[in-house]
């Protein structure tokens, strides 16, 4: 079928090859007939011959290389996915002689247009890594390359690169360490946990440790006394000194949080990593839920988040405390699992819990299991000598184990209790009596080794016992472990020397016997003890101190738990879960004690506009400005004197205009249009300083109408195409001024004509109420008719016409002016964080001259310094799905101790989320956001009782939210009632013709749904708050808003 002419044929055979490649046959043998079909032309023959060849060509290098050249040719082929596929066949061929082509072809993939193709590029820097470690510099340069792309797809590729060929050059990045903190939620699964791991090594190199008290260590209070004074005050200064966290080390501890939800469980481990080694203290309790929930999981998954939770929990025990009761152990679980948990509910075993803990050990050492059982007795042990106030209780009930029929049990008990033992002998005679009655029992080695140690050790207490012990060992001495025969000899020595009346000719009976036994170590050890203990000629001066030599003094052993020092390898790594350092493993640094420079992470932002206005700086000079706007000038006057032809030629005109200043702002540069419309808002000293650069914009602004004019011409599109293509674009990054320029041309009809008429006139001399009529007009969409305080621009018939288009409801509802505007002001950039920058914003309450549907916010800069702060403007933007931001023109320059105020227009969306965004100079940039009151997302609206009552009955059920409150008495006179409401949301006030009843109504910004207030008051100064609302998320968030209003004085 592969040597088929038809294509079908091919295509069946090679579905059925890689089916058999997936079940895990071996297809080797075909691979010189699939090989040949690589230069195939249909596009899915290749695609599945590149499947194959992935597969086999490291094992068939010979026969792979001869169609080099077709992997060669495939990398310029126009699909996206051949190209990949053949980088991947090429970095399979695992033979030296190839290195200069990969070198090559990776080099060129990392420039390809396709971020797909760019990612295979950085999986195939590895390979050609592992085949030829001289190439590093060379691949160096494309890794960095590489970190730079913005593309997703890649980040996660190109840091796994970077981690296997040059972990150590932190100084790539530096520049990328915010991209990659920002990107790093949308980055796929297994390359966000690779991101991770690298920025948290990256974090311990830049950042102090934030577990310092007050920002520098104990230990350095020791050198106190050695210091001279001005050194000893210089300290003080720096132990007062509070720490604070660096900006970007915030960043990465926040940007993380979010993928704790993550589905995939080496995510949520990654970070939960990432939190213990990087983030405070108090702050690291947040991945606690995160990873009990991981414990739903599979058995494997269960075990390495067991691993990791144990070693926490050893040193803070307050994290996992909440959730005790979900490391119980259940009688499904496989025994690592049951192991694991264990040692976790020892670990945060306390005296608030321990009895709940024996009570649940108890079940656990009747278990089947007997592993598991051992396992807990010694958890018992643990427990006993870490809280001693149940170490008689653990003692006990050890002890009633030791008549248990499970040898193990009673074995592993014994050992328990030799070592409990050994932390207060005193007490404790009876015991050991009692276990020395289970040697006719016990069996086991460990546990007959233990009871004898214990009878030699405090064989001064059992004085009538130990030497009955010492008869039976020496009787089935020949039949013991070897184990058991070293203690035998132990405890023989130590009764030779306090009770050698009774015990001399035993113990040389023992030694005798051991003397010819067949292990070494017995034999050696019996030698040992006949020199120490039986004085003879030979014996030397060590003899007389035999006694202290054996009965000395011994320490009681520490119960610790296996994982105390497993913390000394980074969470989550092979090398945690082994306790052993893996091939491979990165260590984790200390912190620095002083953290490097910041500003090493500072990006410089390089703007477009000043890019063209460079290239373009010749052709500034040869054409003078005033060509361009005394033709507009010209064309906006003459509509005097023909109405229909003058009306189309200054509306043709204005698209242009509009369309240059759509696009300048969406490269942030300055345009006439916006100063004219933000003039309004801004201080004298302001505006003397745009007049004095009004030629330099006017200048840019025509420089770059104009090549996006010809670029309009060489394109061949025509005015109504970028019209669309602009309403099409619009998005986040391009703001909606475009929008909702080319939706206010949409209308064709006379009156919309006749309005622009009689509009444009007055935009040669504009004064600020001429500035917001215009604005208003020209900005707010047909099919919203407005009341405005002057009507007089709208004749009737238009009003008539405006009343026709709209189709949602057949009353006339118009935006009224705002009741009452707030002068608060919210603090947007203190002025030590902006560096001497103060900003402030409040919301205006006006219709937004940007778009209908936004948010107008007035925004007051400040410059505190005593220099000239420059090129003051908003850089990235940072905003949810869906919002949308217009800014202000850039501030070439601020003088000392003067304000600004701009306007800026944000389409939340009709929500709550917040704006953030970067607030630039030209040095600094500082993170900066805005969240909206729900009562700054409405424009108040005037309708009459009667349309409230119909609107009202129409918004039922769901979309009605109602609570009953308590109203303060100094609230219940009808002023002050609608004075508060009106503070708290921009609600238009609706007449109502009973005193009890106060209605108010507005409609969202965005999508300019109603909103109607009602607020009923009773008696016994109760009132019904009543909100009716197609958005019912804001509906009640509103009503939460105004409960307070209406219940405090």
């Amino acid at each position: 079928m592969l040597e088929s002419n038809k294509d079908y044929a091919k295509l069946d055979a090679m579905k059925r090859i890689v089916g058999m490649i997936a079940k895990g046959k071996n297809a080797s043998e075909l691979f010189p007939a699939v090989v040949k079909n690589v230069a195939s032309k249909n596009i899915e023959i290749k695609k599945l011959v590149y499947v194959y060849l992935m597969r086999y060509a490291e094992e068939q290098q010979d026969l792979a290389l001869l169609s080099i050249s077709t992997f060669q040719r495939a990398l310029k082929d126009p699909n996206q996915l051949i190209r990949a596929s053949a980088l991947r066949v090429l970095s399979s061929i695992r033979v030296p002689i190839i290195v200069p082509i990969m070198m090559l072809a990776i080099k060129e993939a990392s420039a390809d247009l396709s971020p797909y193709v760019r990612k295979n590029a950085a999986h195939a820097i590895q390979k050609l890594y592992s085949l030829d470690p001289e190439q590093k510099e060379m691949l160096i340069e494309v890794i960095e390359k590489l970190l730079k792309d913005k593309s997703t797809l890649v980040a996660g590729s190109v840091v796994m690169a970077f981690e296997e060929v040059c972990p150590d050059r932190i100084d790539l990045i530096h520049k990328n360490y915010r991209k990659l903190c920002n990107l790093l939620v949308d980055v796929e699964e297994w390359g966000q946990v690779v991101i991770i791991h690298m920025l948290t090594r990256y974090a311990r190199t830049q950042f102090v440790s934030p577990w310092k008290e007050d920002g520098v260590l104990d230990e350095d209070n020791e050198k106190d006394f050695y210091e001279s004074d001005e050194e000893q005050k210089k300290k003080d200064q720096k132990v007062k000194k509070p720490y604070a966290m660096d900006p970007d080390h915030r960043l990465l501890i926040r940007n993380t949080k979010p993928l704790l939800q993550s589905r995939n469980a080496a995510v949520v481990m990654a970070v939960a990593q990432l939190y213990w080694h990087l983030a405070p203290k108090s702050e690291a309790g947040i991945v606690s839920k995160s990873l009990v929930r991981l414990l739903r999981s599979n058995r494997e998954v269960q075990y390495i988040v067991l691993q990791n939770i144990a070693t926490m929990s050893i040193q803070r025990k307050g994290m996992f405390e909440p959730y005790l009761k979900s490391f119980y152990v259940r009688s499904t679980d496989p025994t690592m699992i049951k192991t694991s948990k264990l040692e976790i509910l020892t670990n945060l075993a306390n005296e608030a819990n321990i009895s709940t803990l024996l009570r649940e050990f108890q079940t656990y050492v009747k278990s089947q299991d007997k592993q598991f059982a051992a396992a807990t007795i010694q958890a018992i042990g643990r427990c006993a000598t870490n809280i001693s106030e149940v170490t008689d209780t653990c003692l006990n009930g050890l002890v009633c184990l030791l008549s248990n029929r499970d040898e193990i049990v009673v074995a592993e008990s014994v050992v328990v209790i030799k070592k409990l033992l050994q932390t207060q002998p005193a007490h404790h005679g009876e015991i050991i009596k009692h276990m020395a009655k289970l040697l006719d029992t016990i069996t086991v080695p460990v546990a007959r080794a233990s009871i004898l140690w214990l009878t030699g050790e405090y064989c001064e207490r059992v004085p009538k016992i130990a030497p009955d012990v010492l008869r039976k060992m020496a009787k089935s001495f020949t039949n013991e472990d070897d184990l058991v025969k070293l203690q035998i000899l132990n405890l023989g020595a130590k009764l030779y020397l306090t009770n050698s009346k009774q015990t001399k000719l035993l113990t040389q009976y023992i030694l005798n016997l051991s003397k010819y036994d067949q292990s070494y170590d017995i034999r050696d050890r019996t030698r040992f003890i006949r020199q120490l203990i039986v004085p003879n000629e030979k014996s030397g001066a060590l003899s007389k101190y035999a006694k202290k030599i054996f009965l000395a003094q011994k320490p009681a052993p520490l119960l610790e738990s296996p994982f105390k020092d497993r913390d000394r390898f980074q969470l989550g790594t092979l090398s945690h879960t082994l306790n052993t350092k893996a091939i491979g493993y990165l260590e984790l640094s200390n912190w620095p004690e002083v953290a490097p420079d910041p500003s090493v992470r500072n990006v410089e932002v390089i703007e477009l506009g000043k890019e063209w206005s460079v290239a373009l700086g010749k052709a500034k000079k040869e054409k003078p400005t005033e060509k361009f706007y005394s033709d507009s000038e010209e064309e906006s006057a003459s509509t005097t004197d023909t109405e229909s032809e003058s009306t189309s030629e200054s509306e043709k005109e204005k698209n242009e205009k509009e369309e240059g200043s759509s696009m300048e702002n969406s490269e942030s540069s300055s345009s006439e249009e916006l100063s004219d419309s933000e003039s309004e808002s801004k201080e004298g000293t302001a505006k003397k300083k745009f007049k004095t650069t009004e030629e330099s914009d006017s200048d840019e602004t025509e420089k770059k109408t104009k090549l996006i004019s010809k670029k309009r011409k060489s394109s061949g599109s025509s005015d109504s195409e970028s019209v669309s293509t602009e309403e099409n674009s619009s998005d986040s990054e391009s703001e909606s001024d475009s929008e909702s320029d080319a939706e206010s041309r949409k209308p064709k009809n006379a009156a919309a004509s006749k309005r622009k008429e009689m509009v444009m006139p007055e935009k040669k001399a504009p004064t600020k109420q001429d500035v917001s009529l215009l604005d208003l007009d020209d900005f707010n969409p047909v099919s919203t008719p407005v009341a405005f305080p002057t009507p007089a621009i709208l004749s009737p018939s238009l009003v008539a016409d405006l009343e026709g288009l709209s189709l949602s409801r057949s009353s006339v509802i118009d935006v009224s002016s705002p009741m009452f505007v707030p002068m608060k002001t919210h603090e947007l950039l203190h002025r030590m964080s902006g560096k001497g920058l103060a900003a402030y914003y409040h919301f205006s309450r006006q219709p937004c001259i940007y778009g209908d549907q936004m948010v107008s916010v007035q925004v007051t800069l400040t410059n505190t310094t005593d220099q000239k702060l420059e090129n003051i403007h908003i850089g990235e933007r940072k905003l949810p799905a869906g919002m949308k931001m217009h800014v202000f023109n850039p501030i070439e320059f601020l003088e000392p101790e003067e304000s600004i105020t701009v306007s800026v227009g944000i389409d939340f969306c009709d929500s709550t989320q917040t704006a953030s965004f970067q607030l630039c100079t030209k040095e600094d940039h500082f993170s900066v956001n805005i969240q909206p009151p729900v009562g700054e997302l409405l424009l108040p609206v005037t309708m009459s009782e009667k349309d409230f009552k119909t609107e009202q009955g129409m918004l039922t059920g769901m979309n009605e939210t109602s609570a009953t409150i308590t109203v303060a008495p100094q609230n219940s006179t009808r002023l002050v009632l609608l004075e508060k409401v009106v503070k708290a949301a921009n609600l238009g006030v609706v007449p109502s013709g009973q005193d009890n009843i106060h209605r108010f109504a507005a409609k969202t910004v965005h999508s300019g749904s109603l909103m109607l207030v009602t607020v009923e008051l009773k008696e016994g100064s109760t009132a019904q708050l009543i909100i009716n609302t197609e958005k019912p998320v804001i509906g009640s968030v509103l009503l939460r808003e105004l409960k307070p209003v209406l219940s405090q004085g």
